[in-house]
């Protein structure tokens, strides 16, 4: 699978264009989800939450009794659970070790313990992998991708770079209206706050604005409004 830093020479020769790659990174609540998956169905692409594989992870974790504030302990299982994703942007599915965890990893005690475990080398390193491998699969479609290292570390040469933003109140309304199904789970401005912070200063693929993103703070922008603008420059690349 030709990766993203194959230089050209290493890849066949041929005309046809490579599936377009669209990575939105940002921050947690700013409306990575809902714009990608409306983008890739929009365009009929398809779309990966690279998030929730952290969440699987860590919910693995959590199941199987691993302290995940203990790092050489979520790094010598790092390599155990099955993870598989969906890539159809309306229905989206996670699976760990075959089982359903789609909505087990929205949960207020994994929300609470995916950052010490995204923080483990080991563990972004399995998963940039998996991510890497989904993303060059496809037969010809291109994908949507959402996460914070996307651009930089994922797949720094997508076609479409985009960094989200918006003010914490907003995002914090936003993460709870997301979640109400759930009944417990809400997301407040501090903890919002403590999770920038934490992804932002891990020394292993921080939260950044990757070279040539475009940023777009959604505070007060409609839905449609970003989908609308992240369709536009998805057709000017083609």
């Amino acid at each position: 699978m030709p990766g993203p830093t194959d230089r050209p020479s290493d890849r066949p020769a041929t005309d046809a264009p490579s599936p377009v790659v669209v990575a939105v990174d940002g921050t947690s609540g700013s409306g990575k989800s809902s714009t990608s998956r409306a983008v890739a169905s929009r365009l009929g692409l398809r779309y990966l939450d690279t998030g929730a594989q952290f969440r699987a992870m860590t919910w693995w974790m959590l199941q199987h009794g691993v302290d995940v504030h203990d790092a050489d302990a979520v790094a010598s299982h790092a390599g155990t659970p099955v993870i598989e994703s969906g890539t159809d942007p309306a229905d989206p599915t996670i699976t760990v070790d075959g089982e359903d965890a789609s909505v087990a990893i929205r949960t207020t005690e994994v929300t609470g313990a995916v950052s010490p475990v995204s923080t483990v080398a080991e563990v972004r390193t399995r998963l940039l992998g998996l991510q890497r491998e989904i993303i060059g699969a496809g037969d010809g479609v291109g994908i949507v991708v959402e996460g914070r290292d996307i651009g930089s570390v994922v797949w720094p040469t997508a076609e479409v770079k985009l960094y989200l933003s918006a003010d914490a109140s907003a995002r914090a309304q936003r993460r709870t209206a997301e979640h109400a199904h759930l009944g417990d789970v809400t997301s407040t401005q501090a903890q919002l706050l403590e999770r920038d912070t934490i992804d932002s200063g891990r020394v292993t693929a921080p939260l950044v604005q990757a070279d040539g993103a475009l940023a777009v703070d959604t505070t007060h922008l409609t839905l449609d409004e970003v989908v609308d603008l992240v369709v536009g420059l998805v057709e000017e690349h083609s």
